[in-house]
């Protein structure tokens, strides 16, 4: 894998589609966050504003606190970012960062030599995974924010190794949050429906992947992963990148080097083994259902093999790529109404969802 792969694409045209806030309603890639306030336009248009806060003239400061928490990684196949997480030489990156290596080398901004890592765990369905430098020796680990309080508008910082340049920074805004955005697959790592994203326009490069996404008090609060596609094809959307909200990273992380693995996921999962199916004109028709898991959501609410999902709580489900997306926007014990196709004719059922397994 080289750079170019290290930020994955998600079409734009795929974005502005099938983007599901986290009410789980589809909403174009260009709308406001869902934490928007609700003001009424009379209101607004009748306050008096006050005066405007300037930015500040630098963010040098905030760059000398965290960049020494950002390393290069380097695998046979290409590069990336990581963020480094405690002094015993833990370092959150992407899953697609690490692909099928095992061995690393890191490199932090102004190190004289990179230093050898291994991987400690991965877990795709995020997009996330956990390297352990061998000498962790001089390693800052990074300061971490609360991601559940970011809103549109926010000044961020990127910082990673865009195209292998150590130690770059990009500068942008929090442009929404609660997306669900779906990376496509790449060598080595699958694709994967991350749901709760950050919508930011700090641009977001190849290498970028498994940096930090930065406050302006200095303090991580996303891991850029993706940016978006043109829909013309050829190049990268500009200024619609993504990035893994730092209280998820956090947790699956800490479930990795605690255990190896992932113990609890917090997604949603309808107890399915499933496959897009496709109609008689070759496009995309709904999802069949290949299998379903014993003492699952979907067996308990009659689902049996051979049944065609068409709609998850009101959202159509023409493919696989749906169905993740809607899924993405609900809860384990969430209770979803679910149109299937059963010998030619539709009918609703209601589905509890359980748990998407861990790694």
């Amino acid at each position: 894998m080289n750079t170019t792969q290290r930020v994955r694409r998600a079409g734009l045209a795929t974005v502005a589609a099938l983007v599901i806030g986290g009410s789980g309603v589809a909403i174009g890639a260009a709308a406001t966050d869902s934490s928007a306030s609700g003001t009424p336009a009379a209101a607004t248009a009748t306050a008096t504003p006050g005066p405007a806060t300037p930015g500040p003239a630098s963010y040098a400061s905030v760059v000398r606190q965290v960049l020494p928490s950002v390393v290069l990684i380097r695998t046979e196949n290409g590069l990336g970012s990581g963020v480094v997480l405690d002094r015993s030489g833990n370092i959150v990156t992407n899953a697609h960062v690490a692909g099928n290596a095992t061995k690393f080398q890191v490199q932090v901004a102004g190190d004289t030599a990179p230093r050898s890592a291994r991987l400690v765990g991965t877990y795709p369905p995020d997009d996330l995974a956990v390297i352990r430098a061998d000498d962790p020796s001089g390693l800052q680990p990074a300061k971490f924010g609360d991601s559940g309080k970011v809103q549109a508008g926010d000044v961020v910082l990127a910082i990673g190794n865009p195209l292998g340049l150590s130690g770059s920074v990009t500068q942008g805004i929090i442009s929404a949050t609660d997306r669900a955005v779906t990376e496509p697959a790449t060598d080595g790592s699958p694709a994967a429906t991350l749901p709760g994203a950050i919508q930011t326009s700090a641009p977001i490069n190849p290498g970028n992947s498994g940096g930090a996404l930065v406050s302006a008090s200095g303090q991580v609060v996303g891991i850029p992963t993706l940016a978006a596609g043109s829909p013309q094809g050829g190049g990268q959307a500009q200024g619609i990148g993504f990035a893994i909200p730092s209280n998820l990273a956090r947790d699956i992380a800490a479930q990795i080097i605690d255990t190896g693995h992932v113990t609890n996921s917090h997604r949603a999962a309808i107890g399915a083994e499933v496959a897009t199916v496709l109609g008689p004109d070759g496009t995309a028709g709904g999802v069949g259902v290949v299998a379903v898991t014993s003492g699952g959501g979907a067996e308990r609410a009659g689902l049996r093999a051979g049944d065609v999902i068409t709609a998850v709580a009101g959202a159509q489900t023409t493919d696989t790529t749906a169905l993740s997306q809607a899924l993405a926007a609900a809860k384990p014990g969430d209770k979803v109404t679910v149109t299937i196709s059963r010998d030619g004719q539709d009918r609703d059922v209601q589905v509890t969802l359980g748990e998407l397994p861990g790694s």
